[in-house]
């Protein structure tokens, strides 16, 4: 079962976190610089729910979105 939404296929987003240094220009500082950066992943708020997929329950990830739009049928 992949990681993704069922509905709207929403899925993980690749990234980066960055770390900062130096003072900020409206502290009396240089400004600030990228120091350094590392890959990291952006998920998607997935839930396990039984949902009717094509007249089937199945279970399945839904996005939280998908859940508030209400946009299937829970079996």
């Amino acid at each position: 079962m992949l990681k993704k939404c069922a509905i709207c296929k929403k899925g993980a987003l690749n990234g980066k976190s960055i770390s900062r240094k130096g003072q900020y220009k409206a502290k009396g500082g240089t400004g600030s610089k990228i120091a350094r950066w590392t890959k990291r992943k952006f998920l998607p708020n997935l839930q396990k729910m039984r949902i009717l997929i094509k007249g089937h329950p199945r279970q399945v990830y839904v996005c939280t979105k998908c859940i508030k739009k209400g946009e299937f049928k829970k079996a």
